[in-house]
């Protein structure tokens, strides 16, 4: 007998419990979709999702720990989806999703930057106002691509359907925000000439130093040159006498060379300077010097002096960026920010290393950072940092106040919820109109509900009770021929499926196979 003929006789239009990684399971997916099915639509969630989703018309931070296969990744995507229909139902008080998942960019170029001999080295080094900037630069970018072009929205934000054009909607102080957060937080090419066309776009003049200084050196030349042609040519002795012209002609003219110094080389020399300093600061951006010189020169100086700026490794400045973005996009119907952390094991420098896990997610643990108003931060981290965590000194405890962060230690599954999500998943899956098998209708009837609930309590975790059910499918399907029709998996199948896979989990636990 094959699987499909199998399917095909329980009214499955596809194995429910063929995906084991929710970001490409086409299973997890339909269970999303509203399909009128109730039964689709329970036992989806785990246990502690609502505390993890907290009420999102005042978002707060979640530190979630939970084992490989755990569902931490499905947990952010029913994030995204619960923001997503939040959003739609209140255009005016939406929360902008921030997702901060794929760490390889910013840390491949803080390796970079920092030269370590070792990427643990590197990381180590890394600290909270980085991953600030980071956060920043992924939603800057996005807001000056929608303000530059209104209509496409393909990788920008969703400035909502106001009157008039997004630009009309800010005030003068939110254009000069816009225009300062660009400047240092846009995307690395072609920023600098992207502030020039944003300041147009938001009709903020050129600095006056810039203008005039710009308009003194093209008009300048030609006074003197036509000075120089009149007392050659024209001056009479008795009104200025030649001595008196040529030494006021050579006055003016060294002037205009101090003047041309100044304005040319050492007012460019000068915010250059202050474009090497933000450059060295933000280091998860591949930008240069000139690049941050000739985007700043478009900012008034009162705007772009030191304490707005990133010059230091203080945090302050950092929290001040932030507070304009989210004036900014309090504009457009965002009154808060959600920024979720998942797959922190996955970047290739951190390759599954608890330490330089450790490196990277613990200068995130900030009080401060994490109750930040109209921003929710969602960690969702692996079970390998609650062990680091519980090996902290109580300094540690008083700067994280884990207390205060609606801390998720273990992410927890008992055999009855993994019973009812594979449920959940079989409904999804059930041919249109027709009937979705209950779970215990695949087994054989000397096989008793607590008998697949004690299975999956074995399991622990979502993918490894998939893998179970596959298995037990599998097995099934090899053992018997298409003329028997025997659609019931035996018990001696159940256990035989469980063993194996309690081994294997063991194992993988253990370090001694892979999961």
């Amino acid at each position: 007998m094959t699987v499909t003929d199998f399917l095909h006789h329980w009214s499955l239009t596809e194995n429910p419990f063929r995906g084991e990684e929710a970001r490409s399971d086409a299973v997890f997916a339909k269970m999303g979709e509203p399909t009128g099915k109730a039964a689709a639509d329970l036992g989806t969630f785990h246990s502690d999702f609502e505390k993890i989703m907290g009420d999102l018309r005042r978002p707060g931070s979640s530190v979630v720990f939970g084992e490989k296969g755990s569902g931490k990744t499905a947990i952010r995507l029913q994030i995204a989806k619960r923001v997503s229909e939040y959003n739609l139902a209140n255009p005016g008080a939406k929360l902008l999703l921030v997702p901060y998942d794929d760490l390889n960019g910013v840390l491949d170029r803080l390796h970079e930057r920092l030269g370590g001999k070792t990427p643990l080295e590197s990381l180590q080094k890394l600290r909270l106002v980085d991953h600030i900037d980071a956060i920043i630069h992924s939603v800057v970018p996005r807001l000056t691509d929608a303000l530059l072009d209104p209509d496409s929205i393909a990788d920008g934000l969703d400035l909502g359907q106001g009157e008039g054009k997004p630009v009309k909607r800010l005030d003068a102080d939110q254009r000069k925000d816009v225009l300062l957060l660009q400047a240092v937080y846009d995307r690395p090419d072609h920023a600098q000439f992207r502030t020039v066309h944003l300041r147009r776009r938001l009709r903020i003049a050129p600095p006056a130093g810039v203008l005039w200084g710009g308009i003194a050196l093209a008009v300048m030349p030609l006074l003197l040159v036509a000075g120089l042609i009149y007392v050659n040519y024209f001056t009479l002795p008795d009104i200025l006498p030649r001595k008196v012209a040529d030494w006021t002609l050579a006055g003016a003219a060294i002037l205009y060379a101090a003047f041309a110094l100044k304005f040319a080389v050492w007012d460019r020399l000068k915010i250059l300077r202050t474009g090497h300093r933000v450059r060295k600061q933000i280091r998860v951006i591949a930008r240069g010097d000139v690049s941050y010189a000739r985007a700043l020169r478009q900012i008034s100086p009162a705007v772009r002096e030191a304490a707005n700026l990133p010059l230091s490794d203080s945090d302050e400045p950092r929290y001040l960026m932030l507070e304009r973005l989210k004036r900014v996009l309090r504009c457009f119907g965002f009154t808060g920010l959600m920024v979720i952390i998942d797959r922190v094991d996955e970047p290739t420098l951190i390759s599954g290393d608890p330490d330089r896990m450790k490196a990277v997610i613990w200068p995130l643990l900030n009080n401060k950072f994490l109750q930040q108003e109209g921003l929710g931060v969602k960690m969702l981290l692996p079970m390998e940092l609650r062990h680091a965590v519980f090996r902290e000194s109580s300094a540690f405890f008083q700067e994280a106040r884990l207390d205060k962060q609606s801390l998720i230690e273990h992410l927890a599954w008992t055999g009855a919820m993994l019973y009812d999500l594979c449920e959940a998943r079989m409904a999804a899956c059930a041919y249109a109109g027709a009937s979705a098998p209950k779970l215990l209708d695949l087994f054989a009837e000397d096989v008793t509900r607590q008998d697949v609930v004690d299975a999956l309590d074995r399991l622990h975790q979502p993918r490894d009770a998939f893998k179970l059910m596959y298995r037990c499918v599998s097995e099934h399907c090899a053992a018997v021929t298409r003329g028997q029709e025997d659609w019931r998996i035996p018990r001696h199948i159940l256990n035989q499926v469980v063993k194996l896979e309690t081994e294997r989990v063991q194992g993988m636990f253990r370090g001694i196979r892979p999961g």
